[in-house]
């Protein structure tokens, strides 16, 4: 119980265009979550895209905590909690699921492992309410998944290599929330063939290596033509990327965030970013862009000595 644990988790995108709730994908953005039992709870937050978040036990690493806790039937109120993320909060890059799987991982090696990995996707889904982003984050790579309110199950597949992710992240939040209120009621059973038709052959796709397929597979008639509105841009991104040297584009999660996959050996890569970013610029926005790649691993524990201070771990570890 006096064991300090560190975690490095990766940030995730969603539905990848038409697997809405089902389809995620790790991404080479990291946070990370040191945990350790304290005598008094103290949670100390590092970098600018924690601003705001709760640091006393309303914080949401803490309560995930108490729910590994709770489950295995162990007794720790009290933690000491650092954390430190690359993901920007409510972008659609999966920041509430990263932080759940530290969570959740974090605590159940404080125990000893307790709780097996299958249980607490289950109990991440629980908490998320959708398994894509939790599944991509805990087992890494591109996974297909299912949620039937009482289990959450998936399939993982390797990305092929030469896959990157170009991100554009504009400089607003919009909550999911939100973007869910946006979405039909009702849909009809023409759109609703269309998108099973399509997170099928995606998953094909990807599992295939088949890059031609992509741009066809991500189309998506479910979420994203309802959510337009909300990301001025994006749907003339979603239309022209694929012409431009993109392998496929969508809507990351919920948004604004706004994904091309790119083969890496792409000639047009940097006139695909500055397409991407001067078409949120001419509707008004200002954006990021960031070059990821996947995440195969998933949640890992950093295994290393804690001789060094979680600020020291955290220059060795994040990117410069």
């Amino acid at each position: 119980m006096d064991n300090i644990v560190r975690v490095k988790v990766p940030a995730s995108t969603a539905n990848l265009g038409p697997g809405f709730d089902s389809l995620g994908m790790a991404l080479t953005l990291y946070s990370y979550i040191e945990m350790q039992q304290a005598e008094e709870t103290c949670i100390v937050l590092h970098g600018e895209h924690l601003d705001g978040i709760p640091t006393d036990k309303s914080n949401l690493i803490y309560k995930v905590a108490q729910r590994v806790f709770e489950e295995a039937g162990v007794d720790i109120p009290e933690l000491s909690i650092s954390m430190y993320s690359e993901v920007p909060l409510t972008r659609g890059l999966g920041s509430s699921a990263s932080a759940i799987i530290g969570a959740l991982v974090a605590a159940n090696e404080l125990i000893g492992s307790a709780l097996s990995k299958d249980r607490l996707f289950t109990l991440a889904t629980q908490i998320e309410k959708h398994p894509d982003n939790v599944g991509a984050s805990l087992f890494g790579g591109f996974v297909a998944t299912a949620w039937d309110g009482d289990n959450a199950h998936y399939v993982k597949i390797d990305p092929p290599k030469e896959l990157e992710i170009l991100a554009v992240i504009p400089h607003f939040q919009l909550s999911t929330t939100k973007a869910r209120e946006a979405l039909p009621k009702v849909l009809s059973l023409q759109d609703a063939v269309y998108n099973i038709s399509r997170s099928s052959l995606l998953v094909g796709a990807v599992a295939a290596g088949r890059y031609d397929l992509l741009a066809a597979a991500m189309r998506d008639r479910l979420h994203q033509p309802y959510r337009a509105e909300l990301v001025p841009g994006m749907a003339e991104i979603l239309e022209q990327a694929p012409l431009r040297g993109a392998l496929g584009a969508s809507l990351s999660g919920a948004g604004p965030t706004v994904l091309a996959l790119v083969h890496r050996e792409e000639a047009q890569k940097h006139e695909l970013e500055n397409y991407m970013l001067q078409t949120m610029k001419s509707h008004g926005l200002e954006a990021d862009t960031l070059w990821l790649q996947p995440d195969h691993n998933g949640v890992q524990i950093i295994t290393k000595m804690h001789t060094d201070s979680f600020l020291d771990m955290l220059k060795g570890e994040v990117k410069a």
